[in-house]
């Protein structure tokens, strides 16, 4: 049993949780993700780490609660127990593993949309504690939507806002705001990492092609089981088939097939959908439960 030792709700529909697991807290790193089990036989909920802290033993999950087993962990209160807390999962991000001159090199925008600030923040964190310097994005369709501004502040070495409404910030979206920063303020980049819904990535990728911006996406929106089995994240990158769970959850952005993936995204949220993306994928439905074969 994991312990809920802190609970904070970001705005109306975000909430944030700080889970004693000190194991995972030791070894996590940027990009990683957990899986959670409210209850012992509850369902499996993969969710990016949105910050550790070793020396506590806490690790600190940020989410929106979207369906069943999400509303139900809304309901957990401070100091009660959750049942399963697995990790990390899932490969670090290619800023944590690069050769550190490489990185040094690199002149990073982050462009964070909604809950993905969460996932987002950890890279910028471990970025500032090396002495990297990045400019980071933030966008919401509203200023009440707006999360984790402060802690990003202090990470960031410039962090812009902005907000569909224009209620706070930029008035625009994120692809508006990157672009006023290359074209009207004369900003330079040379790596994007973005993370947020998988329609704001797709635009977001969009643009950065057009700027020449190498770009990493996280597709941690896209999992459910978390271990490849359940063929729920199954991907086209590159025109080959991965899994978000196993080869990822971070990919070249440039290369996903966004639209594939949104609409097979649609399919699977019924029964009927994902027996019939099973029968048309066959083999590659699913990533490493060695069921495949039994497909028809």
């Amino acid at each position: 049993m994991y312990k809920i030792v802190r609970k904070e709700k970001l705005n109306p529909s975000i909430y944030l949780m700080d889970i004693l697991a000190p194991l995972v807290a030791k070894s996590a790193l940027p990009g990683q993700f957990i899986i959670v089990r409210n209850t012992e036989f509850g369902e499996r909920i993969p969710l990016t780490v949105a910050d550790t802290n070793p020396e506590a033993g806490t690790v600190t999950i940020v989410f929106q609660p979207v369906g069943a087993s999400t509303l139900e962990l809304a309901q957990f209160e401070e100091g009660e127990e959750v049942a399963s807390f697995v990790g990390p999962l899932g490969r670090p991000s290619d800023l944590v593993t690069d050769d550190k001159e490489e990185v040094a090199k690199k002149k990073v925008v982050f462009i964070a949309g909604g809950v993905g600030t969460a996932p987002v923040y950890p890279q910028v964190k471990w970025m500032h504690e090396h002495g990297f310097d990045c400019d980071v994005i933030i966008g919401a369709r509203n200023k009440d939507l707006i999360i984790m501004e402060d802690m990003m502040r202090a990470v960031a070495k410039n962090l812009y806002v902005c907000t569909d409404d224009g209620s706070y910030g930029f008035k625009g979206n994120v692809t508006q705001l990157l672009a006023d920063l290359i074209e009207n303020q004369h900003k330079e980049y040379n790596h994007a990492v973005v993370i947020g819904p998988m329609i704001m990535m797709k635009f977001a990728c969009l643009a950065t092609k057009k700027y020449d911006i190498p770009t990493i996406v996280s597709l941690n929106p896209i999992m459910v089981d978390g271990t490849g089995m359940c063929g729920a994240c199954r991907v086209v990158v590159d025109g080959k088939v991965k899994f978000a769970c196993v080869d990822g959850p971070e990919f070249d952005g440039h290369l996903v097939d966004f639209d594939q993936a949104m609409r097979r995204q649609a399919i699977y949220k019924t029964e009927e959908g994902r027996r019939k993306l099973a029968f048309q994928e066959g083999r590659t439905h699913h990533g490493g439960c060695g069921n495949c074969k039994e497909d028809k």
